[in-house]
């Protein structure tokens, strides 16, 4: 530095709070859900996991408990993915992806309770059996939400830097 350079001062530092965007509620929330959804899931799947596993089939309140999980999941997702579209219009491909996430969950609870309905291989009467037709059905229905919540993303990245 010469003498006769003049001393540039820094920037001040930014210390106020910086204001979140409306959207990150949104996000925290839908993965606040997923994770509790994803804890019920493994809860009615897997209850030996934690301790509560007190028959050697899969009864009916074990089909509910994940069922009502993967709801939890499902809407977690949908909130999570809903507030990417945040200031946007949503294309016909997230709409029809939204409905295709919601019919794999009808498919999944219809698979799931297939004996209850009175489809599967067990009468009402008897326990239900969650067999290997049932877990098909279950996981058919898990890629149909899969597949729906892939279609909800908005992938024009054009858009997203406009904001």
């Amino acid at each position: 530095m010469t003498k006769n350079q003049p001393v540039l001062a820094s920037a001040p530092v930014e210390t106020s709070p910086q204001r979140d965007n409306p959207v990150t509620p949104r996000i925290r929330i839908s993965i606040g859900l997923a994770l509790i959804g994803w804890v019920i899931f493994a809860i009615g799947t897997k209850p030996d996991w934690f301790g509560w596993d007190r028959s050697p089939v899969v009864g009916f309140v074990q089909i509910i408990v994940f069922l009502i999980g993967l709801a939890i999941i499902c809407l977690g997702g949908y909130i999570g993915l809903q507030s990417l579209w945040w200031g946007q219009e949503r294309t016909i491909t997230s709409e029809i992806g939204s409905r295709l996430a919601a019919t794999g969950y009808v498919i999944a609870v219809f698979a799931g309770l297939a004996d209850i309905f009175g489809m599967g291989s067990q009468s009402f009467p008897q326990s239900p059996y969650f067999g290997p037709w049932q877990a098909s059905g279950v996981l058919i229905g898990q890629g149909i939400i899969a597949l729906g919540f892939l279609l909800l993303i908005p992938f024009n990245p054009n858009k997203l830097s406009n904001q």
